[in-house]
């Protein structure tokens, strides 16, 4: 085999497997969009072997794709965390989160019982981080201590997740932030 063909091969390689990332992200963000090897493969304009092939199978493509969407959203998380007061970054990112979840919902719907490592270590750092907000609101005195932490990240990230669903308004997400944090606020005396 001669090193052109060699590289050529190569090249296809690296192509083919861009080009089903980039089918597989695509339909991530069309709710109801069948993820099956196959739609991807036709979406990208391939054979559903040579999607296999280019990941090692379904899950490790989507599993790329999807830690290739969430990525920016933990880098925001973090990136608010060192930039802004604790609260404010709370309710920034809140904003920002619901808007990517609206745009996203679906990825949730197909996911389940796929084993997603890179998805499941940015969700992780994404909680952790969402926490640190929390710890920090409360140090500030904006944030009630009477609820545990991990039961105020659930509410959040639950009831944000709804909100999503719905494909709120600008209106109706800072509606539901503020009776959010409003009820996170320690009870007056």
């Amino acid at each position: 085999m001669s090193t052109d063909s060699g590289r050529r091969r190569r090249a296809d390689a690296v192509r083919n497997r861009e080009l089903a990332l980039a089918a597989a992200t695509a339909l991530l963000s069309e709710p109801g969009a069948g993820l099956t090897v196959e739609a991807i493969a036709q979406r990208a304009g391939l054979g559903s072997a040579t999607v296999v092939r280019a990941f090692g199978g379904k899950d490790a493509l989507l599993d790329a794709a999807v830690a290739g969407l969430l990525e920016p959203v933990v880098q925001r998380a973090r990136d608010l965390l060192h930039e802004a007061a604790p609260e404010q970054a709370l309710r920034t990112f809140l904003a920002e989160l619901i808007a990517f979840q609206s745009a996203h919902h679906a990825i949730n719907d197909q996911l389940s019982g796929l084993d997603l490592p890179a998805t499941a270590a940015l969700r992780a750092d994404l909680v952790r981080t969402v926490e640190e907000m929390l710890a920090g609101a409360r140090r500030e005195g904006a944030i009630r201590t009477d609820l545990d932490p991990a039961v105020a990240t659930t509410l959040i990230g639950e009831t944000a997740y709804a909100i999503a669903r719905s494909r709120p308004t600008e209106q109706l997400t800072g509606a539901y932030i503020t009776v959010l944090m409003d009820g996170l606020r320690p009870p007056s005396r």
